[in-house]
C-alpha cells in the first residue's frame, strides 16, 4: 500500500508534488471547484494511474488544466465564441471543449480517443503554482474514488484515496464545491455539456455522445468490427495482444494493466488504420484497471 502524505500548501510541498508528477505519479491538489487528482497530461501511463487510483469503471475524457490562454491555444483550437468565453471567465471554473490540435502532445487516453479536448485555466493559487512548477498541462478529474462524493477538503480525499496516491496538498475547503461548468465549442453554436458554478446561456447538448466528464452516452469506437477475448487472429483481423497473447501490436507483453491502459487508444487507432478488415483484442483480466479497459472495449465493440 502507498503511504499517502498530507502537506499544507507552501513552496516545499508544491515542489514535492511537481517532482512526483514529473515522475509519472498522480497528486491531489485543490482547485476553486473541488480537489483534483493531477497527472502529466502528456504521459499516458501517468494518466492511467489516475484511473487506477480512482477505480474508474470507464475511460471518459478528462479535463486538462493549463496556466493561461496561450498554453490552452497550444493544445486546442478556439473559435471567436470560445475566445470570448475564455476572455470573460478564465481563470475560473469554466471548461471549454474545443477541437484538439494534431500536434498537441496530449496522450490519447486523456481525450478517450476523441478529436476534442476539455481545457480549463483554474483560479486556485495552489493549482497555478503546480502548473508553473511542472511546466506541464495537467489532467485532473476529481480526487475521489469513482462513484464517491466529490471532495471539497483534503480529509475527503484522504478518506477516499488514502493508500492509493502518494501526496495530497491541503489548501483548505474549496470555494465553489461543485465541478466546473462545461461548454462545447467545437463548431456551430455553443452547447451546455455540464452545469456548474458559472451560468452561461447555451442550449443543453442532446447529441448523445460523450465529449466531457459528467455525460452518459456512447463512446468512441473504431470503424471496423471488433472481436473481444481473442487468443489468435483470423486471416482478416488485426490482433491487439496482451500478456502471452502476441499480435500485430500488444497492449502489454508483460501483462501490466497500467501499461495496457496507456496504450489502449493508440492501439485501437493503429488497428483501425491498418489494411485488415476487422480487429481482435486478446483477453484482459476483468479486475482493477482491467475492468475499465474491458468497459471501453465492450462499448467500442457494441
Amino acid at each position: 500500500m502507498t503511504i499517502t502524505r498530507v502537506l499544507p500548501v507552501d513552496d516545499e510541498s508544491i515542489a514535492d508534488a511537481a517532482r512526483l508528477i514529473l515522475l509519472g505519479e498522480p497528486v491531489a491538489v485543490p482547485t476553486e471547484t473541488v480537489y483534483g487528482l493531477a497527472a502529466d497530461a502528456a504521459n499516458a501511463e501517468a494518466v492511467a494511474r489516475i484511473y487506477e487510483a480512482k477505480g474508474r469503471p470507464s475511460f471518459n475524457p478528462l479535463i486538462v488544466h493549463v496556466p493561461d490562454f496561450a498554453s490552452a491555444e497550444q493544445i486546442g483550437q478556439f473559435d471567436r465564441e470560445a475566445r470570448r468565453l475564455a476572455d470573460q471567465y478564465w481563470p475560473g471554473p469554466l471548461t471549454l471543449v474545443v477541437p484538439l490540435r494534431s500536434n498537441s502532445g496530449i496522450a490519447s487516453i486523456v481525450t478517450a480517443g476523441l478529436p476534442s479536448i476539455g481545457i480549463r485555466v483554474p483560479a486556485h493559487p495552489a493549482m497555478h503554482a503546480l502548473l508553473k512548477a511542472t511546466g506541464r498541462p495537467l489532467a485532473a478529474p476529481s480526487a475521489n474514488a469513482s462513484g464517491a462524493i466529490s471532495p471539497t477538503r483534503a480529509e475527503h480525499v484522504l478518506k477516499s484515496l488514502g493508500g492509493r496516491i502518494p501526496l495530497i496538498i491541503d489548501g483548505g475547503p474549496t470555494q465553489s464545491g461543485i465541478e466546473s461548468t462545461i461548454i462545447g465549442a467545437t463548431g456551430g453554436s455553443l452547447r451546455l455539456l455540464r452545469r456548474g458554478p458559472i451560468a452561461i446561456e447555451a442550449p443543453a447538448d442532446t447529441a448523445g455522445k460523450i465529449e466531457a466528464p459528467g455525460q452518459l452516452a456512447s463512446h468512441y469506437a473504431p470503424s471496423k468490427p471488433l472481436r473481444l477475448g481473442a487468443t489468435c487472429a483470423e486471416p482478416d483481423e488485426f490482433l491487439i495482444g496482451f500478456g502471452t497473447v502476441t499480435g500485430d501490436s500488444s497492449l502489454s507483453s508483460t501483462g501490466d494493466l497500467v501499461e495496457a491502459a496507456a496504450r489502449l487508444f493508440d492501439s485501437l487507432y493503429r488497428a483501425d488504420e491498418s489494411a485488415k478488415r476487422r480487429i481482435a483484442v486478446a483477453p484482459i483480466p476483468d479486475e482493477g484497471l482491467g475492468a475499465a479497459i474491458n468497459d471501453r472495449l465492450r462499448r467500442a465493440a457494441a
